[in-house]
């Protein structure tokens, strides 16, 4: 049987993979004329006054990050946590993915870590696949989970252009980045995600929303933005499946999406008191 996080991982993102003809909502495009594909018969953020997936939504300008990484990646702080380094899986929870020439490759169901994290800094390398994707919806589709549903995107935005609250490292269904610093596709990309954790009382009641600081191939991405809740494909965001402690959860969709150098330093004694 899925664990609650497990089901929410598989719910929001095999409904964004899904291919055109079998989206629920109906795919409009951007009225500027620019390509940008989404929705508008999806709900309304109170926060941004934008639909879930509005491709009217402003596109967050394209930066040049500058030249990829080296094929040898640097070393992690001292003091981090090694969840995979190219070689062994022994920081995660059984599953079918691969490591193949040290990197570890995306098949099929969610990854996730065998420990749980509060407040913590990740990073996280990252290529999409070169190969024409068979899908628009499936170009180098994956994400980044924290807090058991809360998902940072994982997206080729260097070409496709997908709704800005679903491209590269957005929070997805809530808040594009400040800027598309996206590679080509092939080249290594680099999330370095500062992540403050949700609180809540002994009821579960929220106390304190979750607020993410971030940086795309070292380009500021979001600045201490708040976090509605878990991301939901089409659907408002709420703090119903968000947790103060969760495995770090990596998506999967029959996107051969590779990673390689991932690490964690847990910071819930050095967190800002809230």
């Amino acid at each position: 049987m899925r664990t609650m996080l497990l089901g929410i991982v598989a719910v929001s993102l095999s409904a964004a993979c899904r291919p055109l003809f079998a989206q629920a909502h109906k795919v409009v495009y951007a009225k500027d004329g620019s390509g940008v594909f989404g929705y508008k018969d999806t709900p309304v953020q109170p926060w941004s006054g934008y639909h879930v997936h509005d491709p009217d939504r402003p596109v967050p300008k394209k930066v040049d990050p500058g030249d990829p990484p080296s094929d040898r990646p640097a070393p992690p702080p001292s003091d981090a946590i090694v969840l995979f380094d190219g070689t062994g899986l022994d920081a995660w929870q059984p599953t079918q993915w691969k490591v193949e020439n040290g990197c570890l490759v995306a098949t099929q169901g969610p990854m996730l870590t065998r420990q749980q994290f509060g407040s913590c800094q990740l990073h996280v390398e990252w290529m999409a696949p070169s190969e024409p994707a068979r899908s628009i919806w499936d170009d180098g589709n994956n994400g980044v989970f924290l807090g058991g549903a809360v998902e940072v995107q994982i997206f080729n935005s260097y070409r496709t252009k997908i709704y800005p609250d679903g491209q590269a490292a957005a929070i997805y269904a809530q808040t594009p980045p400040l800027v598309n610093a996206c590679r080509k596709p092939g080249q290594w990309e680099v999330y370095d995600i500062v992540y403050r954790a949700p609180t809540f009382d002994a009821q579960g009641k929220l106390l304190q929303p979750a607020r993410l600081t971030m940086f795309h191939n070292g380009v500021l991405v979001h600045w201490d933005q708040e976090i509605y809740g878990g991301s939901t494909h089409a659907a408002l965001a709420s703090y119903a499946g968000v947790k103060a402690r969760a495995p770090i959860g990596l998506g999967a969709h029959h996107c051969p999406v590779r990673f390689r150098n991932i690490w964690i330093r847990p910071l819930d004694e050095v967190a800002p008191k809230q």
